[in-house]
């Protein structure tokens, strides 16, 4: 009876998906460029949204294979194949799941192997962390292997990731789908981005899709576009029930998703055929504590002195950087460094400033968007000024800084895509110092000022917080740990031995303690 209930929860939700997504079916042709637009545009965006995790930018080296007969030290070598080696090739993996080759396989081949390399690179090094995760949780539910690499298109292995749907987490759950498989969300809380607890959600979904539809292929469609969708289109094929050929009646985006699921298969099996190693992504090692009362991420982060964002990538399931009151305890996962510290002094650490941040609401502390934005593009009355792309940033993020809209950024730099490359220089208009929402002074840099002549080096200098209540400074382009003694009056050897630093070398984005 409850293996029932679930199919029918299931089924309605199908057909609450085929409402409110549009079954825009086109039996012409569609070119490589339509193809893309839905699944590559919303890869770009989590991959864009990636590289502001603390672990992604804290990330290292390439790591190269040196028993690797397939090694190439040149990381802008791109190999080339013919078709008939890809067909091959796919043809010999290993997978439950029927694999084709085909021109539309080979688009996402290109955007992988391709088109955004370095951010593949960065996601082979995450999934040398989530996948043993998932390998695990799927043999549990017997779901193929294979299916872990839905992950890559669903959120690029960000597990933050949102669509402007709604959808988030690495499986990229919709609210009613998360509750059926029982996520909870609430104003504090959304287990739809809990890595370890939306995992059993897609195993016990994609579990029962295979149980409706006897297929895994058409369980991955149904995973997009809902079950619903997909038995309109076996009606309207006649009755058919291979993918291919119910594909011209199936929503465009799921026509894309398929393609991309066999594609990212094939790059990750075989990413050093195609000079692509995992980048160094050194995600903390991790241990669950149980908290009894209600808890600020920064009562945690202040009083252990570890980086705030830390804690906040780790536990991305909690909405508010709070961790809510519940009467059975609520799971918050720590570095395994602090755990027993955190244990030690968990009595002080509940007390710790309680009445400053146990106070703040929800709805203040998740609104992160400038409460004035000019969504205008038009350039009258504005002064121009140009940004220079840095690593780790977003359009979302670039039009926060000067408070404008993702929109007027992108028109006058006449944009359509996510995608930004470090060095970029951007057009902003902003409004002149004394009107609008922005000044004009804060087009420099507030952190650091920068000289140089032809015969001294750039000399940096750092202005502290306005505070001396910060035990952090958040490293930016520049910055030196010289720089950094000076600005705050230590010494270098201090800062390596408070950070546990055994070279000079900093990254922007570190967060170093100070005292």
């Amino acid at each position: 009876m409850r293996k029932l209930t679930l199919l029918l929860s299931i089924l309605s939700w199908g057909l609450l998906a085929s409402a409110q997504k549009p079954n825009d079916v086109v039996d012409s042709p569609i070119d490589s460029a339509t193809r893309e637009d839905f699944v590559v545009n919303n890869y770009n965006t989590q991959l864009d949204s990636l590289v502001n995790l603390w672990y992604a930018q804290n990330a290292g080296a390439i790591q190269y294979s040196d028993n690797s007969k397939h090694h190439h030290h040149d990381s802008t070598y791109v190999p080339h194949f013919s078709d008939r080696e890809y067909k091959k090739r796919i043809e010999q993996m290993s997978s439950v799941v029927p694999l084709t080759y085909n021109e539309k396989v080979q688009t996402y081949i290109n955007v992988y192997a391709e088109r955004r390399r370095n951010s593949v690179a960065t996601m082979l090094g995450m999934a040398e962390y989530y996948f043993p995760m998932f390998e695990d949780i799927f043999e549990k539910y017997d779901i193929p292997q294979e299916l872990k690499y839905l992950s890559i298109i669903e959120s690029a292995l960000n597990p933050k990731a949102k669509s402007p749907a709604g959808a988030r987490g690495l499986w990229q759950f919709m609210p009613s789908t998360g509750k059926v498989f029982g996520l909870k969300i609430d104003s504090y809380l959304d287990e739809r981005c809990d890595p370890v607890k939306s995992t059993h959600a897609a195993a016990k979904y994609l579990n029962s899709l295979y149980s409706i539809f006897d297929d895994w292929i058409l369980a991955i469609a149904a995973y997009n576009c809902g079950p619903g969708n997909v038995k309109k289109a076996i009606a309207r094929s006649g009755g058919k029930t291979d993918f291919w050929e119910i594909y011209p009646n199936l929503p465009r985006e799921t026509r894309s998703y398929v393609p991309a699921f066999i594609a990212a298969f094939y790059v990750f099996e075989h990413h050093e055929l195609h000079n692509l190693y995992p980048r160094k992504v050194t995600i903390p090692q991790v241990d669950t504590v149980i908290v009894k009362k209600k808890l600020h991420f920064k009562q945690v982060a202040e009083y252990l002195q570890v980086p705030l964002k830390e804690i906040e990538d780790i536990n991305p399931q909690y909405k508010a950087d709070m961790v809510p009151y519940s009467e059975e305890g609520s799971p918050l996962y720590l570095p395994l460094e602090i755990v027993s510290p955190f244990i030690r002094l968990q009595d002080s650490i509940y007390a710790y400033k309680d009445s400053l941040y146990l106070n703040l609401q929800p709805e203040r502390v998740i609104a992160s968007t400038p409460s004035r934005v000019d969504n205008s593009t038009s350039t009258a009355g504005k002064s121009k000024v140009y940004y220079t792309v840095r690593q780790g940033d977003t359009y979302s993020k670039i039009a926060s800084k000067y408070g404008v809209s993702v929109t007027a950024l992108k028109t006058w730099n006449h944009r359509s895509s996510n995608m930004l490359h470090i060095g970029d220089k951007l057009v902003v208009y902003v409004a002149k110092q004394g009107g609008g929402n922005y000044a004009q002074t804060s087009t420099k840099p507030a952190q650091k000022t920068v000289a140089a002549t032809n015969s001294t080096q750039k000399k940096t200098t750092i202005t502290p917080p306005v505070t001396n209540s910060s035990a952090f400074h958040t490293v930016k382009m520049g910055d030196t740990l010289w720089s950094i003694s000076q600005a705050y009056g230590t010494t270098v050897e201090n800062l390596k031995s408070l950070n546990g630093l055994t070279s000079s070398k900093l990254s922007p984005g570190m967060n170093l303690r100070i005292q």
